[in-house]
């Protein structure tokens, strides 16, 4: 009997229901009672363990878990010996740089002999370093966004997301230092059983995301315009062409990639394609 792979994820918060969305969308079942800190898939060979996003890098690092989903910058930050599997594309945040928003801001130099506050000293001391900055790093766990209200620092360097929770605090986001989002990470000894178990996970993660970066796109066109229209919609290989039963007409069927939908929609319309049907895709196999 093959053995569960254990994967973490954390307990709570928005990367957790992200990570959770990813393995419903991959047909992974999981049982999410409250309060739970396992689960065990009754549909996959996976176990899930329900961590602090903080401890996830060093429990895959032990062994604990043989793989685990977090944040870029708590990966980073921790600086544990783990493999890197895949960036997921969800859960985007940005580690940035803010100060009180009365004070004008003139590049890395305006930090020279300054305290700034954070919960990431590594990514902080890195890009200080980087720019020739000596400042004072003082390494506090929540809250950073008060620091500079109460006189503990000058300045505060922490993750945001919309930025509302600086500017209710008085501050403004003056420098992004680092680009975050969700992560895979694996330990660095997985056995080969594991290791066929993440192959899988990782083709239904793969099908699940190149289909929500693509459209099923449908259309009529008259037979004069189908080369033209069939170089705007080349798709994976080349698009379906059914004939009408009007005369002079096809049915057109491909894929179009998100990145590129409206500007290739406009070129279809100027072309001459009509009835045009966009449609999304749940799995995209390749």
């Amino acid at each position: 009997m093959m053995q569960n792979i254990r994967i973490a994820i954390q307990k709570s918060g928005r990367l957790s229901e992200d990570s959770i969305d990813l393995f419903k969308e991959c047909g992974i079942k999981l049982d999410m009672g409250k309060g739970r800190l396992k689960s065990v898939s009754s549909n996959f060979n996976a176990e899930f363990l329900f961590l602090r996003d903080d401890d996830i890098p060093g429990y895959v690092e032990d062994g604990v878990a043989d793989l685990g989903i977090v944040g870029e910058n708590v990966l980073v930050e921790s600086a544990k010996k783990v493999n890197l599997v895949k960036k997921l594309g969800f859960s985007k945040c940005r580690l940035s740089i803010a100060i009180p928003r009365e004070e004008s801001f003139e590049g890395p130099q305006s930090l020279q002999n300054k305290s700034i506050a954070t919960s990431y000293p590594k990514l902080l001391s890195k890009y200080l370093k980087e720019n020739g900055i000596k400042a004072n790093i003082h390494e506090i766990s929540g809250s950073v966004e008060i620091a500079p209200s109460i006189g503990l620092a000058d300045a505060v360097c922490d993750i945001v997301s919309s930025g509302s929770t600086l500017l209710s605090n008085g501050l403004k986001e003056v420098q992004e230092i680092f680009k975050s989002e969700a992560v895979l990470i694996g330990n660095k000894n997985l056995s080969a059983e594991n290791k066929s178990i993440l192959e899988k996970i990782l083709f239904r993660i793969n099908a699940v995301q190149k289909a929500q970066d693509n459209k099923y796109i449908l259309l009529n066109a008259p037979n004069d315009k189908l080369p033209e229209i069939i170089n705007i919609i080349a798709g994976m290989k080349s698009p379906t062409v059914m004939p009408l039963a009007v005369e002079g007409w096809s049915s057109v069927h491909s894929v179009l990639e998100e990145k590129a939908f409206w500007e290739k929609i406009e070129a279809l319309r100027n072309a001459g394609a009509q009835g045009i049907l966009v449609i999304p895709i749940e799995k995209m196999i390749l």
